[in-house]
């Protein structure tokens, strides 16, 4: 049988945040196993999430004690939704700590989480922490419950988010954008979903497949484009991630992003870093010329443009679940 030499970058011990989660989400091993758990006990030390941590302060955060999301993308909401997609837990004491600050400094109205000036939710904030805080390990926390239950209650009725402020009432549109409450669930354990959640995820997951993932007034070229730290940027990769992980991969309606991402797999198998959150956006371009003080920072970790171990991973788990 000849040897899967993309697999063996990935699982390369320089990143064991790569490592451990090629190996529990494409290998298939289980917690219990010895090398399950030697990469895990290795994340904090080495590679990326050590790179994060040892720019965190003390008291918990990034850059400087004030708001969490100021200044992007180097602030303390980017850093907390990198080290939870890359395998961090509230079980390092660092991101525990740094996950209770967050927390303290972002309340929800009706005692939630990711409140966005004065309490107020804002779809893709909001949503975005309780996906990280999820993924941290804080799926019982009744403050992520109560997140949960704002995601449900704002949601358009026929399904799908708003990048627009909510604060009580259903949202007043949709948009493809929105998909941070779409993936907020799918992190969430099935087993503590309410009817009203599967209600709410199936309606936004239809919204998602009538529209192929893509289809939504003029083509947006950053759609088409594979980037990480996805923060709160979608492409179709970020599409296909929440679609297939909550059991859609057999859907034909996923047809045209599923020949994209396969068109764009390299001769050798592996998948570029297309762009960072920075890259030329039409929409933003032209604010930040105006206003170069206020143009964002990039977090970044790989190179645009050269193989990238973090789309590849997500890549290569999206077509183990519908091949």
């Amino acid at each position: 049988m000849s040897r899967d030499i993309v697999l063996d970058w990935l699982l390369e011990p320089d990143q064991p945040s790569v490592r451990y989660l090629v190996l529990t989400q494409l290998v298939g091993r289980k917690e219990s196993d010895p090398d399950v758990r030697a990469a895990r006990a290795l994340i904090p030390t080495v590679g990326w999430v050590a790179d994060i941590l040892s720019r965190r302060d003390a008291a918990g955060w990034w850059v400087r004690d004030r708001g969490w999301l100021e200044p992007r993308f180097t602030g303390t909401h980017w850093n907390m939704l990198a080290l939870a997609d890359l395998g961090a837990t509230r079980s390092i004491s660092a991101v525990a700590a740094s996950a209770e600050y967050w927390m303290a400094k972002s309340p929800l109205l009706g005692g939630g989480v990711g409140g966005f000036g004065k309490g107020k939710g804002h779809h893709c904030y909001t949503a975005n922490m309780a996906r990280g805080l999820i993924r941290l390990g804080y799926a019982d926390d009744p403050r992520v419950r109560k997140t949960l239950d704002w995601l449900v209650q704002t949601a358009h009725p026929k399904g799908g988010w708003s990048c627009r402020f909510v604060k009580d009432g259903p949202a007043p549109s949709r948009s493809l954008d929105a998909w941070e409450g779409l993936a907020a669930f799918a992190a969430y354990p099935r087993s503590k979903w309410t009817p009203s959640m599967t209600g709410c995820v199936e309606r936004a997951a239809e919204y998602y497949l009538e529209h192929e993932l893509h289809v939504q007034g003029d083509r947006y070229e950053p759609w088409y484009r594979f980037h990480w730290p996805v923060h709160y940027y979608y492409d179709l990769l970020v599409g296909l991630t929440a679609l297939t992980s909550l059991g859609y991969g057999d859907d034909p309606r996923l047809g045209f992003a599923l020949n994209l991402l396969r068109s764009k797999r390299r001769s050798d198998g592996r998948w570029n870093l297309d762009a960072n959150q920075l890259d030329p956006d039409p929409e933003t371009a032209a604010f930040f010329a105006q206003h170069p003080q206020k143009r964002p920072i990039p977090l970044t970790f790989e190179t645009a443009g050269q193989p990238s171990k973090m789309v590849t991973l997500r890549a290569r788990t999206v077509l183990s679940r519908v091949e």
